[in-house]
This record gives structure tokens, C-alpha cells and sequence, in this order.
């Protein structure tokens, strides 16, 4: 599966000054990672948005937004948020700090 390069575009220039972001290859698109972990991935034209338990069900109430089912199962603390959750910047923007604010609460890697 490919991803849209324009998305990719606007999360990279979301997070352009966070030290310790990456981009890799992954879940047949490209994923954000912050500090080695899967922050945000765009899929298609949409987002996959790693948000932890404790903002998972909150989050699933949002507009656009719902179970990551990747595998055929749930992966809870991951969601996926259509294109129309993220028209605007600033809803794109949103999305992006509910990953960063949970992916920089996680251990250091080592």
C-alpha cells in the first residue's frame, strides 16, 4: 500500500523541530517514529495515531476516528483518523500532539 506524500509532507513539518524523530517504512506506510517508537503513520490517505490506553477510548469518540485494525484485530492504543479528521491544520496538529504527548511519556529506549 502506498501512502499520500502530501500528508507525509504536513506531519513532517509538524514535528521538523522535535529532536528524535525518524521516518521508517511501516504497516505499508510511512511511520513517524519519536525516540524509536511509532508515533504517527500515514496509511493511504490516512493517519494510524498512537494515542496509549489511558487516551484510547477518549480519542475513539473523536469524529474520524477509530479502532486500528491492522491485523484484523483491535490494536488498542493505536487508532485510525480518516482524511477528513485532519483536513485543517490545526486538527492534523491535534492528532499529532495526543501521539507525541503518550510517545514521550514511554521509557527511553536503550
Amino acid at each position: 500500500m502506498s501512502y499520500d506524500e502530501g500528508l507525509a509532507q504536513r506531519v513532517r513539518e509538524a514535528l521538523e523541530t522535535r529532536p528524535g524523530v525518524a521516518e521508517r517504512r511501516f504497516f505499508g506506510g510511512l511511520a513517524f517514529m519519536l525516540n524509536g517508537y511509532i508515533c504517527i503513520v500515514v496509511v493511504g490517505h490516512e493517519l494510524t495515531v498512537r494515542v496509549g490506553a489511558n487516551q484510547y477510548a477518549e480519542c475513539l469518540k473523536l469524529p474520524h476516528a477509530r479502532p486500528m485494525d491492522f491485523t484484523g484485530k483491535s490494536l488498542a492504543g493505536f487508532l485510525y483518523v480518516d482524511e477528513k479528521g485532519f483536513e485543517s491544520d490545526a486538527d492534523l496538529l491535534g492528532w499529532i500532539e495526543r501521539a507525541v504527548t503518550f510517545v514521550s511519556g514511554l521509557p527511553p529506549k536503550g
